[in-house]
């Protein structure tokens, strides 16, 4: 088997160069990081559930019209996603208060919030990704603002389809973060979903008991990392229930 080029290595993922023109595959690792990775760890299984967990939202969206750079998933850890330009933002919306906004304007964590409020972060690990405004953004030629406009109509909308889904088996959602690429159609650009979208870019909490079932497990110590986004793969359906309990590892169903 030839060896594949590599692309390039993050925190969570690893990207290698694609069968196709203009692919890449996206490889999901199982190591967890918190606090700008000063935790770290390695949790077994966790790349799996992320790879089958963040096909199921990328397809969902692909199917409602909203444009995404994910074509299939290839086995437990990798999927085809599109080539994309990244735009070097975070997208961030939030429903209810939670994290970082309690921090800045004291707001109690769990407060609903008058209405979903997007963010821009830059992305830039050795700033600790620091919040910036529309101004920042057009200034520094990091998006138009047309692309501007674009985002948040993107954003919202992946609201709506997350918040209905998840509600639907009983999670909130509370906040989350997508990451945004151009691909380019002759003298055309269009804006996709790019990166991800898995309970380690999501708050999401039980709506009965409030009990977390994303990466606040793990950056607070609550508890079994795996089980919980096992947990949230359960109640999707992505992964069978054992005995009417949740499943106690990444057995996926096709």
């Amino acid at each position: 088997m030839a060896r594949r080029r590599l692309i390039y290595e993050g925190k969570a993922k690893i990207l290698y160069e694609g069968p196709e023109p203009d692919t890449l595959i996206q490889y999901f690792k199982d190591d967890a990081t918190a606090f700008d990775a000063q935790k770290k760890a390695v949790i077994e299984g966790k790349g799996v559930l992320n790879n089958r967990l963040s096909e199921h939202f990328m397809t969902g969206l692909n199917n409602i019209g909203v444009p995404t750079h994910f074509i299939r998933r290839i086995n437990m850890r990798e999927q085809l996603i599109r080539m994309v330009e990244m735009i070097p933002l975070e997208v961030v919306v939030r429903n209810y208060a939670a994290g970082s906004l309690c921090k800045r304007l004291g707001l109690t964590e769990g407060q609903q919030l008058p209405r979903p409020i997007i963010e821009f972060y830059y992305k830039d690990d050795a700033l600790h990704d620091p919040m910036v405004a529309e101004e920042h953004i057009i200034a520094f030629n990091w998006a138009s603002q047309q692309d501007i406009d674009d985002m948040i109509a993107l954003a919202l909308r992946v609201n709506d389809f997350l918040s209905g889904m998840f509600l639907g088996v009983g999670i909130r959602l509370v906040d989350f973060k997508i990451e945004i690429g151009r691909i380019f159609e002759g003298d055309f650009q269009r804006l996709v979903v790019a990166d991800e979208i898995s309970p380690d870019s999501c708050r999401l909490w039980d709506v009965e008991t409030n009990r977390k079932l994303d990466k606040d497990v793990f950056r607070h110590d609550l508890g079994s990392l795996s089980e919980a986004y096992t947990e949230v793969a359960v109640r999707l359906g992505v992964m069978p229930r054992n005995n009417g309990k949740a499943a106690t590892g990444p057995k996926l169903v096709n």
